[in-house]
């Protein structure tokens, strides 16, 4: 994020992007909170509602990387090689918080299962569109979105594949 952009411009325009789309939602004020099974908790919803976001930089051989926006079920965990594997990848991690938080334009722990950077590659585990809505943090830790699923898939475009491990 740049140090003149609202600290809350990517919540400010996920509401404006759900509100123009005619998308099924509602807000939910909580205590301040960025992780997935406490976060869940004080929502009040199943912890496999939640979607987790999970930055991830994949190298193809030495000269490119990509970076993914992985979004699994709250109780799923990512599986690294899946994502590798999709990518046709040489080699797998999770992003630094840095450029982590630089791609989602928010801070960890409230990133948006939306991809706002063309460099974030955006790929949704398809056991996470099994819900009827997804609980995520609304890129602020003190507030949350339940969006409708269907609405979710139609507005965020996401890559399906499968990306968790048991």
């Amino acid at each position: 994020m740049s140090a003149k952009a609202s600290p809350y411009a990517a919540y400010e325009r996920l509401i404006a992007d759900l509100d123009a789309a005619g998308a099924r939602y509602r807000l939910i004020d909580h205590a301040p909170e960025g992780r997935t099974e406490q976060v869940s908790a004080l929502r009040g919803h199943d912890v496999a509602q939640a979607a987790k976001c999970l930055i991830v930089m994949v190298k193809i051989g030495k000269k490119r990387t990509r970076h993914v926006l992985a979004v699994v079920p709250g109780d799923a965990r990512l599986d690294l090689q899946a994502v590798k594997a999709l990518l046709d990848g040489t080699y797998v991690a999770f992003a630094g918080t840095e450029k982590a938080e630089e791609l989602a334009g928010s801070v960890s722990g409230t990133v948006l299962p939306f991809s706002y950077d063309p460099r974030l590659e955006l790929v949704a585990d398809p056991s996470l569109l099994d819900q009827p809505e997804l609980y995520f943090n609304a890129a602020r830790l003190d507030r949350s979105v339940a969006l409708a699923t269907a609405d979710y898939v139609r507005l965020a475009a996401p890559r399906v594949a499968p990306i968790t491990s048991n």
